[in-house]
């Protein structure tokens, strides 16, 4: 499988991110990001206090049937989602790349917060070997580089060779397939890899 390291690997940590974290069983990982990715729960991330992915000049998509969210954001902060139908529309970011909903360091609206934060994970990038622009998403990157998953048993590692080798189809093929264009962005790229995983996993009679 081109690109991806051993299921045990340790990538190399950026400057000050020498703290490992454990993002739980790979399989079991899986099946709740998947149920996530449905809607039919929360993403449960050990986030332990980090906002990285508040601080990285993310653009925000907020679906028009999220009207407990968009009731609790200033409309100022929104605009209409490019190539959406009407309703849906993005939250920007300060100067600093900073979502406008976090103060001190802490989401201000957390208990109402849109659907994309609620399944936001950012164990896909690990899981799924999408690299991130150190520019773009530096705090992710370092995040990322520190989550390490357990693998228990065949069924883990079959499924993480299938999740990267989706990954890389993504990567390689995609502009070439009925389904194509590949993403450019890495949060779609890797959440594709995820829901076509299947398609790369051993058949029975292998």
């Amino acid at each position: 499988m081109a690109n991806a390291s051993p299921p045990n690997a340790s990538p190399p940590n950026g400057p000050g991110d020498d703290e490992v974290r454990s993002a739980g069983r790979f399989s079991t990982w899986l099946a709740e990001i998947q149920e996530s990715l449905r809607g039919e729960h929360d993403s449960d991330v050990p986030c332990a206090g980090c906002t990285a992915c508040c601080r990285s000049s993310q653009f925000v998509h907020i679906e028009p049937d999220e009207r407990d969210t968009l009731a609790h954001i200033p409309a100022a902060l929104l605009f209409p989602a490019p190539k959406l139908p009407m309703g849906h529309v993005l939250m920007g970011y300060d100067d600093k790349g900073h979502c406008p909903m976090l103060v001190d360091d802490k989401c201000t609206i957390y208990e109402h917060r849109p659907r994309t934060c609620r399944t936001y994970d950012c164990r896909i990038f690990p899981a799924t070997g999408v690299e991130l622009d150190e520019g773009e998403y530096v705090d992710i990157a370092r995040r990322t580089r520190t989550w390490r998953f357990d693998f228990d048993d065949d069924t883990d590692r079959a499924e993480y060779d299938a999740v990267r080798a989706a990954a890389q189809f993504v990567r390689d093929r995609m502009d070439d397939h009925p389904d194509g264009p590949a993403p450019t962005n890495p949060i779609r790229h890797a959440v594709l890899a995820i829901e076509m995983h299947t398609r790369f996993l051993p058949s029975d009679s292998d």
